[in-house]
């Protein structure tokens, strides 16, 4: 362990200049100014935070981020799906400063009117027809680990200690705490636990690309070879599209798996951390499937700004554990909470979820025509809204080919389209996230830069 390669070397490159209505490079890049703040970072961070183009970010408006020394990205990272209104938007902006102005900073979980407001209005974004309680939290591990805690709480409690098996799907990320990362279906991410839970059970994701075999069967048949009987298993719990592809759910699958939880009363936990809050043309991406989760794990564009995650679940589930027994320190803190109240807000009046809907089409369908060009190394689309991913692999293989697909994102960088690192199994998916406020304009002239950058380096 230690002493990593950068991913992204920090050697200024004079790359063209560039100068559009959304795009200006007037420097070499990385900006050599901006080389003792990298340098800084560098001497007193861990290295696990230099993974990300070395860009230094100043500003970040609308759906374009900018430097100090005159460079302007078309932003296609909203922040790793953070932003969904907008970089900077003027009505989270304007709320922030109407709370800070009160002043109230803190408040642990006592009360506050913004925080009453917020959990109303995040209960009515769920399914109809059922009772719905709203827990604030910061970060979107710590939902999944108590969507977690709670499936099992409900499993013990109901059915005994038998009933302790959670059922997560391989290649799924649910964060960085250890309860996650038991959870999710990257192995690599385990090494650092050693002995693993064995309460924990990963089965293949349908996604029909990396594993081809969509069968619902397949679920049942992985349980069944790994020994767990259904009445074993307290929880299942699925990305509604997972982070390396995007890679989306079957909906016959999604709706026979909510049907064999309703059977053995297991809990159907949702994970809407990078997918909710609009991002497919939805406010849920698992809304497109048709079905109805007991728990959501919510996180990033939930406020599209400030750290806040929420679980929105059933009450009977969400009320397992008496007054003060699960809390959060920040729980609830005032300033996230009032960036999301207003995040929330503004996604409803505004063009968001239709912009989503509108443009995601032409998305996949700019996507698809660079796969036609180059068919054996572009090896996968997969798009819904405003997220999408092109899989790079190896001249005819469905074998992941990270390298390839870093040197396209540099050309992005180099070339005035902002994304974050490669991602997927070896980092061969280039992911596509712009805010949702984005314009037609923009994102033509973003497919355009990326169609080049993929025409220089594939040939």
């Amino acid at each position: 362990m230690g002493n990593f390669a950068r991913k992204y070397s920090l050697e200024p490159v004079a790359v063209p200049r560039v100068r559009t209505r959304h795009r200006r490079i007037v420097t070499p890049l990385p900006v050599p100014e901006s080389l003792p703040l990298f340098e800084r970072l560098e001497r007193f961070e861990p290295a696990s935070m230099q993974g990300q183009p070395p860009v230094m970010i100043h500003r970040a408006k609308g759906w374009h981020v900018e430097d100090r020394w005159g460079n302007r990205w078309l932003d296609w990272s909203t922040g790793v799906l953070i932003s969904n209104a907008g970089n900077g938007n003027p009505a989270i902006v304007a709320a922030l400063r109407r709370a800070i102005r009160r002043p109230l900073l803190s408040t642990y979980v006592f009360a506050h009117a913004d925080r009453a407001m917020l959990v109303e209005e995040l209960a009515a974004l769920a399914p109809k027809g059922a009772d719905y309680r709203v827990f604030l939290l910061s970060t979107g591990s710590e939902a999944t680990e108590n969507c977690i805690k709670l499936a099992k709480t409900w499993g013990l409690e109901r059915h005994g200690p038998e009933r302790r098996v959670f059922v997560t799907f391989k290649n799924a990320f649910h964060g960085r705490t250890m309860g996650a990362q038991l959870a999710g279906g990257m192995d690599g991410a385990k090494r650092w636990l050693g002995r693993l839970d064995d309460s924990f059970v990963q089965v293949p994701f349908p996604d029909g690309y990396k594993n081809p075999d969509t069968r619902f069967e397949l679920f049942l048949e992985t349980l069944a070879a790994k020994g767990v009987r259904p009445e074993q298993v307290c929880g299942v719990m699925a990305e509604s599209y997972q982070g390396v592809g995007p890679d989306f759910l079957p909906v016959d699958y999604a709706k026979r798996l909510e049907e064999w939880c309703r059977k053995y009363d297991v809990v159907l936990v949702m994970d809407e951390v990078q997918a909710g809050f609009c991002r497919t043309g939805a406010w849920f991406t698992f809304e497109h499937y048709g079905i109805t989760p007991d728990l959501i794990a919510c996180g990033k564009g939930i406020s599209s700004s400030l750290p806040l995650s929420a679980v929105i679940g059933r009450a009977d589930i969400m009320g397992l554990y008496p007054p003060g027994s699960m809390t959060s320190t920040h729980s609830g803190s005032p300033l996230p909470v009032a960036a999301a109240l207003a995040n929330v807000r503004e996604l409803r009046r505004g063009p968001y979820l239709a912009n989503a809907r509108t443009l995601g089409p032409v998305l996949q369908e700019g996507l698809l025509a660079m796969q036609r060009r180059h068919p054996a190394q572009a090896g996968c689309v997969q798009a819904k809204g405003l997220v999408a991913g092109i899989q790079i692999v190896k001249p005819g293989t469905r074998e992941p080919d990270g390298a390839t697909a870093l040197r396209i994102n540099v050309a992005c960088f180099h070339k005035g389209l902002l994304m974050f690192a490669p991602v997927g199994v070896a980092g061969e998916c280039i992911k596509i996230a712009p805010p949702l406020d984005t314009s037609r304009e923009a994102l033509d002239e973003g497919l355009a830069v990326l169609g080049e950058a993929i025409d220089e380096v594939l040939g």
